[in-house]
């Protein structure tokens, strides 16, 4: 999968500076990709938008 003009984001609360962001681009047909913006030609997770909210809702359990 071809993600070179994929629209990465992170999020607000990162600030401009940060360095160390999980970052998330939309693909399309496919849900969403998700990688470290420390190293952005590293691995990418592929995941559902359900698999991403399940995710994120455990991680925010946990606190």
């Amino acid at each position: 999968m071809d993600l070179t003009i994929a629209k990465w984001r992170k999020s607000s609360y990162s600030g401009s500076n940060a360095a160390e962001c999980v970052e998330l681009a939309g693909v399309a047909g496919a849900g969403v990709a998700v990688r470290d913006s420390k190293d952005p030609d590293g691995p990418m997770l592929l995941l559902t938008r359900a698999a991403l909210r399940t995710a994120v809702r455990s991680a925010a359990d946990t606190h």
